[in-house]
């Protein structure tokens, strides 16, 4: 049975912007893993990166039914992509049974998140 959906989306160009500002934005955002593949990135796959994952990670927030805050920190949610590319969730460092779907455009990113019962 499905516990939650969670759905959320991005600007662009707001990111770009808290990114060209400071290192802080991403440190805050991204878990180790996902900082050293966004190092690896080129500018523009950068924002579509860190704009993916601030959507993901909020969807994943609401889907929970907590929102980002104690208890669901941006560093405890981690998305990585399995040998096919397809993006897993992970929370603590253990994979969440759930489904995540992140998409961008030029000017938004956006995220899905279902997230079944006994999700971790």
């Amino acid at each position: 049975m499905i516990k939650g959906i969670g759905l959320d989306i991005v600007e662009m160009e707001r990111i770009q912007k808290v990114k060209n500002r400071s290192d802080k934005f991403q440190q805050r955002i991204l878990s180790e893993r996902e900082l050293n593949i966004f190092k690896q990135l080129s500018e523009q796959r950068q924002i579509e990166f860190l704009a993916g994952r601030f959507s993901a990670k909020e969807a994943f927030s609401k889907a929970n039914g907590t929102g980002i805050g104690q208890g669901c920190e941006f560093h405890q949610i981690e998305i990585l992509k399995d040998k096919l590319g397809k993006p897993v969730l992970y929370f603590n460092g253990q994979a969440v049974r759930g489904f995540v779907s992140i998409t961008h455009t030029k000017a938004y990113a956006a995220a899905q998140v279902i997230l079944m019962n006994e999700t971790f």
